[in-house]
């Protein structure tokens, strides 16, 4: 049997810190090469907030009302599809704040915010249309970030499908983003950066991996009784000829 042989710990530190570092280019690379726009919007149904980022970072943060109905894309459900989208359309880049719309066409009437008994699209459209097979029917289901006369209700599930902002803030979004522009849905909160949302789990892992290496649990709390016999578990170790076996500390093999 040969004899095996343990890696010592600041080799382990390495080998771990490379595989990061190579985590991190691969995404960097992969990012540049897919990102054909620098900003992405993100909105969170559990927020009710629409996040706006640039370069990865966030930019600006505005509140929004979903779907009363819930998340889904099936056509006359009048929920809000969950995933990423992409704008397919602008309207309306000229149009006062306030200008109402009908079937993606100004009427002439201009409506002040919460004005009574009135619940039209004002302002701007955003017409997205789906990149996924659970939102594959936005465009078809005409589902738009808009202006909505209602903004007493923003910040609550208030829609038929759309995404609803605030005028100023639909105005403000509007010249932000371009056609082309990923707009993504999700149930959770919003990521506070694009690069934390993507490398969370792999930052994760890594801490957890780096964790384990450097230290046993029953080192990291030694006062806790149920971990003290984890200093004498067996062992990983590699051999020489590439493989693999446990080894078990002696003091274990004497209780």
């Amino acid at each position: 049997m040969q004899k095996p042989v343990l890696l010592p710990l600041w080799l382990k530190r390495i080998f771990i810190s490379s595989m990061s570092g190579i985590v991190l280019l691969l995404f960097c690379q992969c990012s540049t090469i897919s990102n054909k726009s620098s900003n992405r919007v993100v909105i969170s149904v559990k927020e009710q907030k629409l996040a706006l980022y640039k370069e990865g970072k966030l930019v600006r943060k505005y509140p929004v009302s979903t779907s009363k109905f819930g998340e889904g894309d099936e056509p006359g459900s009048y929920r809000t599809p969950l995933g990423t989208m992409k704008v397919a359309e602008k309207i309306g880049g000229s149009a006062p704040r306030g200008a109402v719309f009908k079937s993606r066409r100004r009427t002439g009437e201009i409506l002040k915010p919460n004005a009574p008994g009135r619940d039209p699209i004002v302002s701007r459209i955003i017409w997205l249309t789906g990149t996924e097979s659970r939102n594959r029917h936005a465009y078809k289901r005409f589902i738009y970030i808009h202006g909505t006369a209602e903004e007493k209700k923003i910040g609550q599930v208030a829609s038929y499908g759309c995404i609803r902002m605030r005028s100023r803030d639909v105005i403000n979004l509007y010249r932000k983003i371009g056609t082309g522009t990923e707009v993504e849905v999700v149930r959770g909160a919003l990521p506070g950066s694009m690069l934390q949302a993507t490398l969370a789990p792999v930052v994760a892992a890594a801490a957890a991996i780096g964790t384990s290496v450097d230290q046993s649990p029953a080192e990291r709390v030694p006062s806790h009784p149920a971990l003290q016999k984890e200093r004498h578990m067996p062992t990983l170790v590699l051999t020489q000829n590439g493989g693999s076996s446990w080894s078990t500390p002696a003091s274990s093999l004497n209780r």
